[in-house]
């Protein structure tokens, strides 16, 4: 290796030959600037040796040795800016080698760890790697009690603002720091320990202080980062938290405990973080080296010093200066080695030389270590009382200012001074330099870590006391960087004080001196590390600054003086060792030195190469390699000869072994193919024998198979001749069958068919008979004396039933009255009689009474004596097994136990697999998961779009299809006759979408042809000529078509009037029903007053103790109440069970006349179409119409096949629910009830189920009138069955009543004959006599209701003649939407379809209206743009689906629509939404347009940036900014105009975002299309400018809380063209910068900026079309539109997400001022 280009592995190779060699310890010393490369260099030595050498033992030391250089370098290492990996403190590691030079172990010494870096970095700057390490694996399990996070949250860590290294991955360094860990015997324990720590420093960092006064700060309560600092250390938190804040001051005689300002406890933190971390690192290498070191005794060592480089930065403090000092020291040591030990040697052997000159840097370390030195001023400094640094900067200038040429004083600076060092000028800051020097920590919070819990952390304190020396780990290795000052105790020695005080400073000069001293003793080896450039590029090679450094480093020097002298030496001993090769026996002498003479002689021809000194041979440069040539080719010639004679004699023997085997394989291969020709005569003889004998048998063979085939032959052709004779004589006999089957059948056929006919002629006559009956009992039953009956039959029958119901209750409570007087007289002789059951024993009828009592009592005490025993018994035995089962039960619980341990085992190793796979699942599926929502929201937009798009073609072919109407009422001056299309009530809610605009423009006509035909509107000529002919046409077919138009309106006349004569028989039945429901209304109020009467009554005449709750009044009175209670709400529900009748009677009676008027009135008006629709307008209107149609149907169809099919299942579902509740509800009332008020109760549920059934089938049947007639007969069989019942129930009562007549009598029979014995206080109350209380009315429900003719005047005042102005500041948001909501559900509630239809209807056509009158105003489209989508919202979360109501309340719940499902009306309010929305983007479009350019591009908002404006442009842009008027304060005040009011009526918050969207998009679009068109807008200025508005809407944008709603991203084309104007446009760099930049723009808007870029100033060129031709060249393989202009008339897709509102209905007041007095809540 020495003859190849210098290497690292070179000079390991030289230090560990010349180590085994010359027996002597070896140093390599790696040196440079920091990034050169130092711990890179160090770290391949290392590995050489490791892999050269190996180990000793079994314990791969050369692997431990290598395993701690990522340790190291993970807690040492830090990020800067001249090298991502620089090494921030000095280490020195010996490696030890046994007499066989084996590596037996190692050694580290470290000097001045950067401890500053742990709390402060600089910019662009990282703290030490493990902090980084430790936040990227903080998601691993075993750190997550660390808790924490990403290194941007933390303070330490975050100061530099460059947490990642590119090409780094602090996750996997910090497995290979563990494995380097566990590898040198850092157990897991400890290395969590280490981990611990490190994260507390971390979270003590996050530490806050706040300022009480200005002497004094305290920490949050429970301040998290601290708790956690505490947790993680385990020491208390609220000690920890009063010394942060306060420090104790110690005096002669007293203690005293001070307050801290914010400042000195951030400074005391920061201390303390740093005190810990060196406590760390020291203890780290502690362990290192434990596990380096080896108990075999040490021959020999190779020491490897790798220390910092010389440092400069812009400001450059203690630890830069401590570094350059050290520099210093080895820059000193390598000149005495190679300079001045070289002449000295020279000068010994007395061989002729010329001394050379050389710097040395002798001053400049006397001017730092000498007495008075720099340092000497520092740490007198730091002993005074009251040093600061200013004082110790003063003491420099006064000591050191020109009186050493290498000290030197800024000249705008008090506070610095620079030193000339052998490498270049330092300025040094004096800031920070005493307390640097110091390292001072509190001693109270030392000692509070001291006592922490965890163990590991007071190790770090213990202070170690040991020896120095050279080769010590400790003291001379590393330096001990903090010192707690104390106040010294009386019993501890001097010394130890005395060591205690030592400065940081001093300590490091002592380390010095003991590393000087090291590789003093050792031969150094040195690799001097040169930084190629200082930008951290690859590739790039500085000469200046190579050179440069190799100068500071004084290998120029080296090289002249090697050049100039001797560098390599022999002694006459060792030359003559290693050269005795080349000298022959006759050269040998007896005198070593004459022999090497006489040899170095003949060898090298040139004296002047070598020279002979005392006891040395001197050569130049390149004579020991030409010796080493000659001894290397002699050598060789030696070994070729070797090798010569060795390889005949192989090959000899190789070759006579050949020969042997070859004769042997010989004889076997001839010996072989005889045999084998012998065989083959052997075979072919017998082979000739076989085939002969095979032959004579494979012709037998054949013989017998030919004549057994022939047999064969011949049996099969006789038997299939007789088959067929035999099948013959069958056939004809079958066929003779056959004719006589046939034959019968056709005769019975015949005979079936003719029958079939009479039977038919018979039900044909039956079924014309059976039609006339039909229609005969079809007008009995519409007749109405036909309803009358059946009505009063029934209504009579339920009177009667009511009646009776009413006389059974009230005969109940007059017996109960009675039941429970006489209960109460019996009770009373009861307990007399049995008082005087002695004197009573003289009469027998009573003896024979209270015998047979006293018998039935002795047999009912020995039944419960045998009942207690019996108990007793049972329960012994329970408790018996209650013992069992205990037992059982508590070893089942223990065996359950040991089950679940178990499982509990298997569930954690299942959950941590499941974990695993979990997150591998997740990450997979979420990767796939967000490329396919991308996918879908893009599919989604773009169907969005389309339907948008169609939708606003659709609107605007409407209004010109309106506009070309009105034209042709116009032109047309005698109005046609004939009737106009309608659309049908009756028709979908997708028709009655589709002709909206029809409908509202029919309200119009009348309006129209009452004006006069003088006020006709001007019209375009050649347009008014072509339709003029047109009308011509329309005129001639109209002739045609008119008998036929006659002939139908007669048809439609006779329809009419046969349908004007069944309202006229229905009306009185519909007024019966009414005067009934009054009559019932009547008798609900009268009840009502009832209950008030009573509860007056109670409340004046009852006394306390009677309406008691526990009372038998009460309890009475509270029956009464409970019954009327039910005979209320059962009047209530027959009064809405009428209500509904009605309406279906009226739906029963209105359609059919509804059907056969609309099919006559769609003839009739398809009729008529055919007249308007020959045009070519209605044609195409009607064309595009069912294409709209077609598509909305496509669309929806899927959709609503799948919705129908679950509201089906829901309705059924939920139907069945409500059944089930309903009858589990009467259930458990009539079980409360008694048992005569529950027949009662069960017969009036009876009766209202059968009516509501009655009403439910009867819209069912109502256009099948048979099915309908069959169930009423099975519900009159119904009503009779419980008649029926009713009779026997009034049977039974009857049976009872004379039952209680009979106890009664019994009862006062013996009232007569023992009222005289019957005290006055034995006299039983009266019962009092049954009263009512009143019930409360119920709450609103949310509804208003209306009448079907104020339906016109309700949209009148709500919409169209509503301001919205008004409404939006008065009132709450949105409340339009809610009071027509409110409508639409009493509609619901009413089950009116019409009223419903027709409510949405106009409601729709309204909206129309409002936006087509007043379109242009913002603040109307916006109103109506928040309501209607609010109308739809209500619509959704009242619809009774579940996706809707997860976030209503129950009341709300209560409020949901019960009878129509309005999914197609939302549907249609969506797209109305949409429309409002498009049209509200073009209001806005029409506000803005004017400012934007004027505000965006040609206003200077900047003022003076635009300077001199380009020739040929200064008057143009000159007039534009005199014209100007709108600024961009202009447009933020418009866009402040616009949020204010669409907040104001309370639109979406979604639905904003969605509209500024729109409007950033637009203000970008417009402004680039004219920056494009523009020339003179084109330049630097007017970019910066651009760059300025746009950040202006930006921040309107921030202030307004709306930078996620996508607005910024429409500006990114404009940001890009501005970034356009203003970068530089010269090199292929440029190019390739500015296609990544401008990906929002085209190829096309690129090359158009960059051909319109104008210089306004001198210092601009323009662009070179070289330049724009290479831009164009890199773009062309962008796939993009070639469109040059943006879409200004775009707009985005509109989305209205679900906002459920949190407002009740029945809360909602309707103010006056909107004049809905005609509407009432209900």
């Amino acid at each position: 290796m020495g003859d190849m280009d210098p290497h690292i592995f070179a000079v390991a190779e030289e230090a560990y030959k010349q180590m085994a060699r010359d027996e002597r310890n070896q140093s390599i010393i790696v040196s440079g600037e920091s990034g050169a490369g130092k711990t890179v260099s160090a770290k391949y030595a290392m590995r050489y040796f490791a892999t050269v050498s190996g180990s000793a033992s079994e314990a791969n030391v050369e692997e431990k040795v290598l395993a701690s250089n990522p340790i190291m370098e993970s807690i040492g290492n830090a990020k800067t800016t001249r090298n991502d990996n620089s090494s921030r403190f000095g280490k020195y590691i010996e490696i030890g080698f046994d007499k066989r030079y084996r590596i037996i172990g190692a050694n580290m010494r470290t000097y001045l760890l950067e401890k500053s870096r742990v709390v402060f970095q600089a910019e662009e700057e990282r703290n030490y790697h493990i902090f980084y390490q430790l936040c990227a694996s903080a998601k691993l399990p075993e750190f997550k009690m660390l808790r924490l996070g990403n290194a941007d949250d933390f303070n330490y860590t975050q100061q530099g603002g460059s947490p990642v290294i590119e090409g780094v991955d602090d996750a996997k360094e910090m497995a290979h720091t563990r494995q380097a860990c566990t590898l040198l015997g850092i157990s897991e324990s400890h290395q969590m320990g280490i981990f611990r720590i490190l994260a507390g420093i971390l979270h003590l960092g996050n530490v806050g202080f706040t300022s009480r006064d200005a002497d004094s700060c305290t920490i949050p309560p429970k301040h998290e980062p601290l708790c956690i600092f505490c947790d993680l250390m385990g020491v208390d938190y609220e000690e920890m938290c009063h010394w942060l804040c306060h420090r104790k001051l110690a005096t002669a005689t007293e203690t005293y405990i001070k307050p801290i300002s914010k400042l000195q406890a951030t400074n005391a933190r920061d201390a303390l973080a740093k005190h810990i971390y060196a406590k760390l690192f020291n203890w780290i290498v502690d362990n290192v080296n434990q596990a380096l070191h080896s108990a075999v005794k040490q021959h020999s060592f190779i020491g490897v010093l790798d220390i910092y480089g010389f440092e400069t930065f812009e400001i450059n403090s203690f630890e830069q200066f401590c570094i350059n000092y050290a520099n210093e020291k080895l820059q000193q040591q390598f000149n005495m080695h190679v300079f001045k030990l070289e002449q000295e040697e020279y000068m010994k052997e007395q061989i002729p030389w010329t001394l050379i000159d050389f710097y040395d840097n002798q001053p400049c370390i006397n001017l730092i270590e000498s007495k008075l030195g720099i340092l000497d001023l520092l740490d007198e400094e730091c002993k005074m009382p009251k040093g600061t640094d200013d004082t110790w900067a003063q003491k420099l200038y006064n000591t050191h200012l020109n009186k050493c040429t290498l000290f030197e004083k800024p000249r705008l600076s008090n506070k610095a001074f620079i030193i000339q060092h052998f490498a270049d000028k330092v300025e040094y800051q004096c800031e920070g330099f005493l307390e640097k020097n110091k390292d001072t920590v509190f001693e109270e919070q030392i000692k509070v870590l001291k006592s922490s819990k965890f163990k590991m952390l007071p190790e770090l304190f213990q202070d170690d006391e040991k020896a120095i020396s050279p080769t010590s780990a400790t003291s001379s290795g590393r330096t001990p960087l903090t010192r707690i000052p104390a106040k010294p105790t009386k019993g501890r020695p001097g010394q130890m004080a005395k060591e205690h005080k030592k400065t940081v400073g001093h300590q490091f000069r002592n380390s010095l001196h003991l590393l000087m001293e090291t590789l003093n003793a050792t031969t150094p080896h040195y690799v001097r590390c040169i930084k190629p450039n200082d930008f951290k590029f690859p590739f790039t090679f500085d000469e200046k600054r190579a050179v440069q450094q190799l100068r500071a480093c004084g290998v120029l020097e080296t090289i002249r003086i090697s050049a100039a002298g001797f560098p390599s030496r022999w002694t006459y001993q060792e030359f003559f060792s290693r050269y005795r090769v080349l000298m022959k026996q006759k050269d040998v002498l007896s005198d070593r030195k004459q022999t090497c003479k006489n040899v170095l002689e003949k060898l090298i021809l040139d004296k002047d190469k070598y020279q002979f000194g005392k006891t040395k041979i001197f050569f130049r440069a390149g004579q020991v390699a030409y010796l080493e040539k000659l001894r290397a080719d002699k050598l060789r010639a030696a070994c070729i000869r070797i090798q010569k004679t060795i390889r005949g004699w192989l090959l000899r023997k190789k070759y006579l072994r050949m020969r042997k085997a070859a004769i042997t394989v010989q004889r076997y291969v001839r010996g072989y193919q005889a045999r084998c020709y012998a065989k083959f005569l052997r075979r072919t003889k017998a082979a000739t024998i076989i085939q002969k004998y095979w032959r004579m048998f494979v012709v037998c063979r054949r013989y017998k198979i030919r004549r057994a085939a022939t047999i064969v032959l011949q049996s099969y052709l006789r038997g299939f001749l007789a088959r067929n004779r035999y099948r013959k004589i069958l056939r004809e006999h079958k066929a003779v069958i056959i004719q006589k089957r046939v034959r019968g059948w056709l005769a019975r056929t015949h005979y079936k068919r003719s029958m079939h006919a009479i039977i038919y002629l018979q039900c044909c006559f039956r079924r014309m008979m059976a039609k006339r009956e039909l229609k005969k009992l079809k007008i009995e039953a519409r007749s109405v004396e036909r309803y009358k009956k059946l009505h009063i039959g029934m209504e009579n029958k339920i009177m009667q039933l009511q009646r009776k119901v009413d006389e059974q209750n009230k005969d109940y409570k007059c017996l109960v009255e009675k039941l429970t007087n006489l209960e109460g007289i019996y009770n009373s002789e009861t307990e007399k009689l049995r008082s005087d059951l002695e004197r009573l024993q003289l009469s027998e009828e009573e003896a024979k009474v209270a015998t047979g009592r006293v018998l039935s009592l002795q047999e009912e005490i020995a039944k419960l004596r045998k009942d207690l025993e019996q108990t007793r018994s049972e329960k012994k035995c329970i408790e018996e097994r209650a013992d069992q089962y205990k037992q059982e039960t508590e070893q089942l619980v223990s065996n359950l136990k040991e089950e679940n341990t178990l499982l509990k085992q298997e569930k954690e190793a299942l959950n941590h697999r499941i974990v695993e796979q979990a997150k591998e699942m997740t990450e997979t599926m979420e990767k796939k998961l967000v490329e396919e929502t991308k996918q879908l929201e893009l599919d989604l937009n773009d169907e969005r779009l389309r339907y948008q798009n169609l939708l606003n073609e659709f609107s605007r072919l409407e209004e010109r299809y309106d506009d070309l109407k009105e034209e042709m009422t116009l032109m047309v001056h005698v109005p046609k006759p004939g009737h106009r299309r309608t659309d049908s009530t009756h028709s979908s809610n997708e028709s009655e979408y589709t002709f909206s605009s029809e409908i509202a423009e029919m309200e119009d006509i009348p309006s129209r042809t009452e004006e006069p035909s003088e006020k006709k509107v001007p019209l375009d000529m050649s347009l008014f000529l072509k339709l003029q002919k047109r009308v011509t046409e329309l005129e001639q077919e109209k002739q045609v078509m008119q008998d036929e138009l006659d002939r139908k309106e007669e048809q439609v006349l006779r329809s009419k009037a046969k349908e004007e004569e069944r309202p006229q028989i229905r009306g009185a039945e519909l007024e019966y029903e009414s005067l009934k429901r009054q009559e019932l209304e009547s008798e609900n109020k009268k009840l009502k007053n009832e209950l008030n009467e009573l509860r007056k009554a109670l409340s004046e005449k009852s006394a306390p103790e009677v309406t008691a709750p526990g009372a038998p009044a009460y309890r009475v009175l509270m029956e009464q109440l409970t019954s009327v209670s039910e005979e209320l709400d059962v009047r209530k529900e027959e009064v809405l069970i009428l209500r509904s009748q009605l309406v279906s009677q009226k739906e029963a009676i209105h359609p059919k006349d509804d059907k056969n008027t609309m099919t006559d009135s769609t003839i009739l008006l398809e009729d008529v179409q055919k007249m308007k629709d020959k045009g070519e307008i209605a044609q195409a209107y009607i064309g595009l119409k069912e294409t709209n149609r077609l598509l909305e149907s496509q669309l929806q169809s899927q959709k609503r096949s799948h919705e129908n099919e679950a509201e089906a299942l829901r309705g059924e579902i939920q139907s069945l629910k409500e059944e089930n509740n309903r009858q589990q509800q009467l259930l458990a009332q009539n079980l409360q009830l008694p048992p005569e008020a529950r027949i009662e109760a069960s017969l009036q549920h009876e009766i209202t189920r059968l009516t509501n059934e009655n009403l439910y089938f009867e819209e069912l049947y109502a256009d099948e009138p048979k099915k309908y007639q069959s169930y009423r007969i099975s519900l009159y069989k119904r009503m009779i069955d419980l008649m029926e019942q009713l009779e026997k129930q009034d049977k039974t009562v009857r049976k009872l009543k004379k039952q209680l007549k009979v106890f009664a009598k019994k009862i006062g029979e013996l009232e007569v004959g023992q009222m005289e014995n019957i005290s006055p206080g034995q006299i039983i109350d009266e019962p009092i006599r049954p009263v009512n209380i009143p019930r409360k009315e119920k709450d609103f429900q949310g509804m208003l209701e209306y009448k079907k003719e104020d339906e016109q005047k309700l949209v009148k005042n709500l919409i169209l003649e509503l301001k919205p102005r008004g409404v939006a500041v008065n009132l709450i948001p949105g409340l339009p939407a809610y009071i027509l909501f409110m409508c639409v559900r009493h509609a619901d509630y009413l089950n009116d379809d019409q009223k419903v239809r027709s409510l949405l209807t106009s409601t729709i056509n309204s909206i129309k209206k409002v936006l087509k009158k007043r379109g242009d105003d913002f603040e109307t489209v916006s109103f109506w743009l928040s309501n209607t989508c609010r109308f739809l919202h209500c619509l959704k979360q009242y619809s009774g689906e579940e996706g809707f109501m997860k976030h209503n309340t129950s009341r709300q719940n209560e409020h949901c629509l019960t009878n129509f499902d309005l999914a197609e009306y939302r549907q249609v309010l969506s797209d109305l939404a949409i429309q409002i929305y498009q049209q509200l983007v073009r209001v806005l479009e029409n506000i803005l347009q004017p400012m934007i350019v004027s505000g965006m591009l040609e206003h200077e908002t900047i003022q003076g940036v635009s300077g001199v404006k380009p020739t040929g442009l200064r008057k143009r842009t000159s007039s534009i900014a005199d014209e100007g008027t709108y600024t961009l304060d202009s447009i933020l005040r418009q866009l402040n105009s616009f949020h204010s009011v669409m907040c104001q009526h309370g639109m979406d918050p979604e639905l904003i975002k969605q509209v500024v969207k729109q409007m950033f998009y637009i203000v970008g679009a417009i402004t680039l299309n004219n920056l494009l068109l523009r020339k003179d807008m084109c330049s630097w200025s007017k970019g910066m400018q651009i760059r300025y508005n746009v950040s202006q809407l930006e921040e309107w944008l921030r202030d307004k809380n709306l930078m996620n709603s996508g607005a910024k991203e429409t500006l990114e084309p404009l940001i890009q063209a501005a970034q356009l104007l203003q970068v530089k446009k010269k090199t292929d760099d440029d190019a390739e910068a500015i296609c990544s930049m401008c990906n929002a723009l085209t190829t096309a808007q690129i090359v158009k900026v960059l051909n319109l870029y104008t210089p306004v100033n001198e210092f601009e060129e323009r662009v070179s079309v070289s330049f724009i031709r290479t831009i164009q060249m890199r773009l062309r393989d962008r796939k993009d539109s070639p469109q040059l202009l943006m879409d200004a008339k775009h707009i985005f897709p509109v989305t209205f997400p679900f906002n459920p509102s949190s407002l009740a209905l029945e809360t909602i007041q309707i103010p006056a001022s909107l004049g809905l007095g005609f509407i009432s809540r209900v």
